[in-house]
């Protein structure tokens, strides 16, 4: 891919983006009189415009027809969750029967964990990344020792070798085949929220089932933002959240994927909950538990309609734009973006981007590790209109998203940091 650091170069490719128009669907946030650039979508996605019509249209369900919502509203709320099945599948790449949208990540991922984590004296020990997002440190740790097992032994982390900051594929392959006797579970996050490195999520989930192990992943980095073929790749299971990539709002409904090969199988352990029990007899008011046969087997509660109204208004601009455009955008924009920072590296900002360089090994976000004074190079950005996220130690996340982020952006950030 070819490039130039120039503003007319920037705007050339903006005039022949074929998704530039979905920008304006997004509320962005403003910075003076114009829009601020918003490179914080790994974070909170911004809000679609469509989602208040969305809104409205429950409250209004809601107002006029009560409980007769659950079976007359333009949606129907007892089947509210199916209509998230088909633009997930595509995002997810998996089947349809596969994926179901419930509760939060955290949530969710301890409801699986309880569904494949069966511990005994040969087989307990969980592969993770060194470094995960805490909510995954601290489900892995309570579900040991819940368990009955001591997480110093239980947990065995890879790490990245000394003087690098992301994890080299080998040492997880190569830390799966050590662990093998022992393996119950490998658990990793398919994208890491500090560094931006993308894992291989074939190759790891085919090394874990031929040492016996399953494989599940946490998503919410990369649902929305990277190449997914969960089903073909026959991972077990993974979760993710919705209010990142997916800009389904803040604390939207978590999603969860299992293999249709555990979705229907009614055996597997689970807890049971209302609406993971089939439907053809839920409303029977029976004791004995009888789960749907997919993904939804899984659902605990009435589905949360307010907490989805927003992702399912995002998912419809999902379906619009489609997965293969926005990709494509996203690995351009991403590309630019380092292109332009291995411009700006001078005497006077001193930062490493510690992202992987291959696009194959990265999604949308840009790692720049600032050994000093990355909280002042925040503010400073934060200043001059750029909104990204800040992560100890020393990193500003920046991840240009194809919705609504443009390359005339990207070079506008590039500017600002050459005049930092």
């Amino acid at each position: 891919m070819a490039f130039e650091p120039t503003l007319s170069f920037a705007r050339q490719k903006d005039a022949q983006d074929p998704l530039k128009n979905f920008r304006t669907r997004f509320h962005l946030p403003q910075h003076g009189d114009r829009d601020a650039i918003y490179f914080c979508g790994n974070s909170l996605g911004p809000q679609p415009k469509e989602t208040e019509a969305a809104v409205r249209q429950e409250l209004a369900d809601w107002r006029h027809l009560a409980v007769g919502g659950y079976l007359h509203a333009k949606d129907p709320w007892l089947y509210y969750q199916h209509g998230f099945r088909r633009p997930l599948a595509a995002i997810a790449g998996c089947l349809e029967e596969e994926v179901t949208v419930m509760n939060a990540l955290t949530v969710n991922l301890h409801l699986l964990m309880l569904s494949f984590y069966h511990p005994d004296r040969e087989r307990y020990t969980i592969i993770m990344e060194a470094g995960a997002f805490p909510s995954d440190q601290y489900a892995i740790e309570t579900q040991v020792r819940f368990h009955g097992f001591d997480p110093e032994d239980a947990i065995v982390e890879v790490a990245p070798r000394e003087g690098e900051k992301t994890i080299r594929k080998e040492d997880i392959l190569e830390t799966i085949e050590r662990q093998k006797d022992t393996l119950a579970l490998v658990l990793l996050g398919g994208i890491n929220y500090y560094t931006g490195q993308l894992f291989d999520i074939r190759a790891i989930t085919e090394a874990a089932h031929r040492a016996g192990a399953f494989a599940g992943w946490d998503l919410a980095h990369a649902i929305g933002n990277v190449h997914l073929q969960l089903h073909d790749w026959e991972v077990d299971f993974a979760v993710w959240c919705s209010y990142k990539y997916l800009n389904g709002g803040p604390g939207a409904v978590g999603g969860a994927y299992l293999h249709e090969r555990w979705a229907r199988d009614s055996s597997l352990i689970r807890l049971g909950g209302w609406w993971g029990n089939d439907e053809k007899t839920r409303f029977k008011m029976e004791k004995g538990f009888v789960p749907k046969p997919d993904a939804s087997g899984w659902n605990q509660s009435t589905a949360q309609v307010f907490n989805m109204v927003a992702l399912k208004a995002s998912l419809r601009i999902f379906e619009e734009a489609g997965m293969e455009r926005l990709l494509g955008k996203s690995r351009e924009l991403t590309a630019w973006l380092s292109f332009l920072l291995s411009q700006s590296q001078t005497g006077q900002i001193r930062f490493q981007v510690i992202t992987p360089d291959d696009p194959a090994r990265r999604g949308a976000q840009l790692s720049l590790f600032f050994p000093e004074r990355g909280p002042d190079f925040h503010e400073k950005l934060t200043a001059a209109g750029i909104i990204a996220d800040y992560r100890e130690p020393g990193v500003i996340r920046l991840a240009p998203a194809p919705l609504f982020n443009t390359f005339e952006e990207v070079y506008r950030f590039y500017r600002i940091l050459l005049e930092l």
